[in-house]
This record gives C-alpha cells, structure tokens and sequence, in this order.
C-alpha cells in the first residue's frame, strides 16, 4: 500500500510518497531540508471507515476459549507494536505465574496459545502503543478476580447450576404480552422484613417461601403471585462503584458504571475473589427465575463507561471505543463520555455481547440504557443476531440521551427514529408525563392528579403512540408525534428507577389531597397502564406505595438515589401488610390484561381497526370500546372509561348487558357486577366492562340498567354519544343509587 500525506507550507503543497507500507503502531517524524519537521501518527486516522476497512476482525473468538487441554488467547489491538498476555495465580496481590509474548496476526489481531489447563487463573495483556505499555483487563473476560482488575479463564460449563443444561424460557410470543417488573439485586432483600437470608446476593432471588412479619410473601414468591411475566434487573455486569473487597461495608449502588461488560458483579455474589462463583450464582437467579415461569430482561449500559482514562477499551485501543467532537470526547451520556458503537469493531462488541449474554446466561430481553446514543445499525444488528437465537428475546430502551450526541440524530436509536429499527422498543415519556404529570416538575399534575385537558394525551397513550383517525397526534408545526410503527415498541410505564417513585411524585403534586384520595389516584394510573395497548412495565414496589424517603431531610423524598443507603432504597416488605388492596388491585389488573389478548394486540391495524373512542363524554373522562373479539380475545367486547374527576361521572354504554371486572375498589377477571344502558364511574377511578365472554365468572349482583331502548343504538361511538352527559342527566341520581348498591354486593362477596 502507498502512503501518501500532504503538508501545507505557505500556500505551497508537498506530497511525500513512501514505497512501503506504514506501520500504525509507529509514529514517524518527517523533515525536509529548508522547512521545519514535523511528527506524523496513526491516531488521526483511529475510527475513520478507512481505519474499520483495514482492520475489522469478524471472527467469533476473540477472548479466552478455553479447553481443558489448552487455552487460547486473542486480542484486537491494531495499533499496539508489542502485546503479552500476563498469567496469575489469583485475581488481586504480587503472584505473576509468567508471561508470554503474543504474536500479530491478521487485522490487528494477537494471538498465542497455552496447552495446560488453566481453568481458575487469571490474566490480563501488557499493550505497548507508542512508547507506553498498559495493562488491561480482556475486554471479553468472562469473569474476572476481585474488583475486576483481572480476568479469569474458566470452564463455563463447571458453573452450570443442577440442571442448567435443561432450563428453557418461559413460553412467551409477542411483546405486547410482557409485563414488566423493574428491580434492583440489592432492593429486593436490603430490608430486614424481606425475610431472605442472602442479603443483597442473586441467590436471594431463589430462596422462596420468604414473608414479611405478619407472614405475606416478599422476594420472588410476591414476584410470582403478582403475575408479571418479566423481571427487569438493573444492571448486573461488573460496574466500578461498590468496591467488591469491602462487602462489610455499607455501599450502594444503581451500576450504571460499566467496567466489565461480560461479567456478573461481584458484590452480588456470596465469594466476589473467585470468578465461578459469581457465574454460577447469577445463574441460578436466572433459572430460579424460569422455574417459576417469569423471563429475566437484563439492565444493560453500552453506551459509556464509568470513565475513559482507566477504561479496558482506552487501554486496549485508545481512542477508537469513544467519540469526539475535535480534540474533545463527546458525552451525550452525560457521564463524560459517549462510546463508538457506530465504528465497526464497537458493534461488534456490543453484538458480540448480548450474544453471550442471551445463549450463555439464557437472558430473556435486554434494555439499553440511553439507548439513542448508539445509532440505528447497531441496534438493528442486535435485534437480528438475537432472532439467531430466540426472536422472543426482547429488545428496548430509552430513546433518549443524556447530551448533545457526536452522530447525526437521523442516525441516532432516538424515540422518534423507532419505526426505522425492526422490533426494538421504547420507552414512552408521552403516557408516562400524561398520567402523572412531568418528571422534572416535581409539582407539576397529569390526568390522574388534576390537570385538565389531558384527554388526548392518554388516548395516544392508550394507543400506544400508533396513528389513530380518533386521535389528535399533530405537532404544533404540523408533523405526528407518532412514533411507532406497532405497538409492542411503546414500553408503557409511570415509575421506574430514574426520578420519584410515584407514590412519592403524588405526596408532592398532591400535597394537599389525602392519602385515600392519592391510593384512587395510583389504582387510576396503573389501571390505564394495564388497559392501554403496548408493553406494560413498571417499578418493584409500586404496587405497595414505595417511598424512597431522604436519608438528609425530614419528609423529602428522593428522585435520584443511584448512590443512596438501603434505608433509601431498598423494598419495605413490612408496607405490604398495610396497602394490601393495592397490591391486590395491581395483581387483579395484571391478571385481567393477561386474560385478555384485545389489550395486547401487535399491530397498528389492529387497533385502528377495533379501538373505538367514546366521544361526548365529560371533561377529564377517558373512554373506549374494543370490538369484534379483536387479536382472539374471548370477550366480543372490552369498554375502558378512565374519570379523573372527584366526582363520580355517568356514562352511557354500547347495547347489551355488561360484566364489570374492574371498578374503583376491585380488580381481576370474575364479574363482580352488571351492567346495561349506562354506569356510574366513580371519581378518580377505572372501569373496565366486558360483554359475550363465556369464560367470565358471573356475579349473582344486580345489572345497573336506566334505558330500556339502548339495544337500539347503532354503534359503539354513536351510544357513547347519545347516552353520555347531559342527556342522561335526570337519570344520574337513579343511577348514582344503584351503583353503590353494586359496590356494597360487590364488597360483601369479596369478603
């Protein structure tokens, strides 16, 4: 190859042609008699198509493979000059076995191989670039020692569980299906009143028959009995922040620190100095997990690292693992820096890993954090090397950033670039913000809590951001804010790690209500969550009023507790006993919703062509009907009506007789009354009705009827219409007295 530069010296042009081939490892100085000299090195050229073009390595054994009668070892590191791979005895202290020099092959690979076996040691590389030599953790280490400064070879089919081999995923098909539980490792268990023994540690995901002090189930057990068909894990690879050497020590943290992305955390094993351990107990949690018929999707965090200078990637090859703008490292992490994952060997790496994740740790789904730093490719490579392994595995994230990205936003996996990557979702801020109110307004209301005008809003919500005739999507400069091309790409959610639990954001939003009143106001929220089509997901301990109250401050709360005490964030198991109506509210609706495929369906067509919004309805009501036993449903109908007022309001309902399965105090997939004509909603409340289900259990209560002729009316929208408001004005006394004679029958038989 030609090497050609070119130097401009007073308007004048000097091309300097080489015969032989440049070395990118070298620098070379350059000097002309007459002119002053200058140095010329190969880091301008790192991360450049022509860089990617000379050096992409598409083999699939980089790393250690190991056998028990030899290991061999492969790195990509183009533009070191000398690489050696340094053998250990253990993972931390001064007890270097020897090292060994390793050999360039192709693509900037380096190569050598042990013919022993060395299952249990550890190692690391010694790279020289330039004149200065790292040493560095292998970025496919598959466990590593202490703290994770060195990797360990190891024998991954010796940390297989009893009966690993055989464990299989939960049956699972589309992702409008899923129902998602967000949690920590350490949540779970921190608190006394969970009742598990491995504090803090995976395995305490396996230990069942765990209660709170009145004898409620708490871990995995409540998990179970909830009904979600996902647990959601934040993030569990080796991170940088708890130092794995002091456990004894009180320390906490979310994780978004990566450090080693292949390998499971070390403070969340019961041995964190031996690297088997930590593999063999995360999969345990996993299979525990599957036993119980639940998926596990893993919190995982490509798009940084917890800093650049002591980073394995910058070690390894500095500079090509993170982007720039000039001579500045972008950071549209918002944590100092952004990786590359649009260069050819980042997303490789980043595949290369989920890859693993998925076949060696059976992993379920993955959630991207900040996942629109990374561009729509690499998104779209993930989604199709995991349709290799299992096309169920779930893909989604946040379709944001946390800065200005270094690649064009038309190339960035943002919310609003969704339809353009296949099978990939995220999170959608439109019902989240429309049911509670914004996220950094802590004061700030939504439907559920008071503000007006939000009934838009929460139908686009409960259309899960598809284009909709009865839904007014038009931006103020005239485009849709629509921004999925189906549905199972709107994860659904009102609370999750980020921000204040929502129990907290209503004791602030709604200081002055009472907490009855803010219990209805969490029941409305989730029940619009549990109806609306999409992906619905939602934050361990919702469902028992989690507060994550400040360590600092006396009756604050706590809207950013990646480092706080446990006494911050962990699961008070004891609040289950008090807030048993909610948590049985929850379970009902999430029964319900998967009881019924109308409130799943997986295409936009399908919703467009079944959903049917009431119009004339009060102001701060929300309602709809689904016909036509819409994606297989059992039930020929499903009419939602959301009442944010205080007040109880009347509605008016398509022909027939209705089964009501969810109302202000109840939840689930048995009748608990009828209804014809129309209902009264009470105030800040949901009420779900059903119709031609044979497989409903029925209730023995009275139907609240007040117009004979209304199997007359022609249509679901045109009932609406005519029997809602003003028009049915008169009759709402009438109807207000029946239906809480309903209420009571229906109390009565739930007792």
């Amino acid at each position: 190859m030609l090497g050609i530069f070119a130097a401009f010296v007073h308007a004048v042009d000097i091309l300097l042609k080489l015969e032989e081939e440049l070395e990118l490892s070298k620098v070379y100085d350059i000097s002309l008699e007459g002119y002053e000299g200058t140095t010329v090195a190969m880091n301008k050229i790192i991360g450049s198509k022509f860089f990617d073009s000379a050096f992409e390595y598409e083999g699939d054994d980089l790393g250690a493979v190991y056998t028990k009668e030899e290991t061999k070892f492969k790195v990509w590191a183009p533009t070191a000059s000398e690489v050696a791979l340094n053998l250990y005895e253990q993972g931390d202290g001064d007890n270097l076995i020897e090292t060994i020099p390793m050999k360039l092959e192709e693509k900037g690979v380096w190569f050598c191989s042990v013919k022993e076996d060395l299952n249990g040691i550890y190692y690391t590389y010694s790279i020289k670039i330039d004149n200065k030599t790292n040493e560095t953790v292998d970025l496919y280490a598959k466990t590593t020692g202490v703290n994770g400064n060195r990797g360990m070879v190891v024998d991954l089919a010796s940390t297989n569980p009893e009966g690993f081999e055989n464990d299989v995923r939960p049956a699972f098909s589309n992702p409008t299906d899923a129902v998602i539980y967000e949690i920590h490792v350490r949540d779970l268990s921190a608190d006394a009143s969970s009742g598990i023994q491995n504090t803090g540690k995976f395995i305490g995901f396996t230990e069942t028959g765990t209660t709170n002090s009145d004898g409620l189930a708490t871990g995995i057990d409540h998990i179970k009995d909830l009904g979600v068909t996902h647990v959601q894990i934040l993030p569990s690879y080796d991170y940088a922040t708890v130092d794995e050497s002091k456990l004894d020590t009180p320390q906490f943290n979310w994780g978004y620190d990566p450090k080693n992305y292949n390998v499971p955390e070390g403070s969340y094993s019961t041995d964190p100095f031996h690297g088997e351990v930590r593999i063999k107990e995360m999969k345990q949690m996993i299979q525990a997990f599957h036993e119980n018929g639940i998926r596990v999707n893993m919190d995982v965090v490509y798009n940084h690292t917890f800093n650049i200078d002591d980073s394995w990637y910058q070690k390894t090859v500095p500079d090509y693992y993170y982007r720039k703008v000039g001579e500045n490292y972008s950071n549209a992490s918002g944590c100092g820096n952004e990786t590359a994952s649009d260069r050819a060997m980042a997303r490789k790496y980043i595949v290369d890993s989920v890859v693993y994740w998925a076949k060696e740790y059976h992993i379920d789904g993955f959630r991207f954090d900040l996942m629109a730093v990374h561009d729509i490719e690499t998104m779209n490579a993930i989604r199709a090397a995991l349709d290799k392994i299992d096309p169920s595995i779930m893909v989604y994230g946040e379709g944001w950033t946390g800065g200005d990205c270094a690649i064009p936003s038309s190339q960035q996996a943002l919310k609003a670039n969704v339809a353009q990557i296949d099978r990939v979702g995220a999170f959608s801020d439109d019902i989240r913000d429309a049911i509670k109110g914004s996220v950094f307004e802590p004061e700030d209301k939504g439907f559920i809590s008071g503000k007006s005008g939000m009934e838009e809003n929460i139908k686009f919500g409960v259309v899960a951001g598809v284009s909709h005739p009865q839904v007014q999507a038009a931006k103020e400069d005239g485009s849709s804010k629509c921004w999925v091309a189906q549905p199972g790409q709107s994860i659904n959610y009102i609370s999750c790690h980020d921000n204040l639990t929502f129990w907290d954001k209503l004791a602030l939003s709604n200081a002055a209500d009472s907490e009855e009143t803010r219990i209805k106001m969490t029941k409305l929220g989730s029940a619009i969550i549990m109806t609306s089509q999409g992906v619905a997901f939602f934050q361990a301990g919702e469902e028992m009023l989690r507060s994550k109250p400040l360590e600092t401050a006396e009756g604050g709360y706590d809207e950013n507790s990646y480092a706080s005490p446990d006494s911050t964030n962990s699961i008070k198991w004891d609040n289950k006993s008090n807030v048993t109506d909610t948590y049985e509210y929850y379970k009902g609706l999430i029964a319900f919703r998967k009881a019924h495929n109308a409130l799943r369906m997986t295409t936009a067509e399908d919703i467009q062509n079944h959903l049917s919004f009431m119009t004339g309805l009060d102001a701060n009501v929300v309602g709809y009907t689904i016909s036509n036993h819409a994606n297989g449903d059992t039930a020929e109908k499903i009419t939602v009506i959301f009442n944010a007022n205080k007040n109880p309001v009347n509605v008016g309902l398509p022909a027939g007789t209705w089964d009501i399965c969810v109302n202000e105090t109840t939840a689930g997939t048995a009748s608990v009354g009828t209804a014809k004509g129309s209902v009264s909603v009470a105030g800040i409340s949901a009420m779900v009705l059903i119709q031609s289900d044979s497989t409903v259990a029925k209730s023995d209560t009275e139907t609240q009827e007040t117009q004979a002729d209304t199997s007359n009316n022609q249509n679901d929208a045109d009932t609406a219409k005519k029997t809602s408001g003003k028009a049915l004005f008169v009759a709402m006394g009438a109807v207000a007295v029946l239906a809480a004679a309903a209420g009571i029958m229906i109390t009565k038989r739930k007792k």
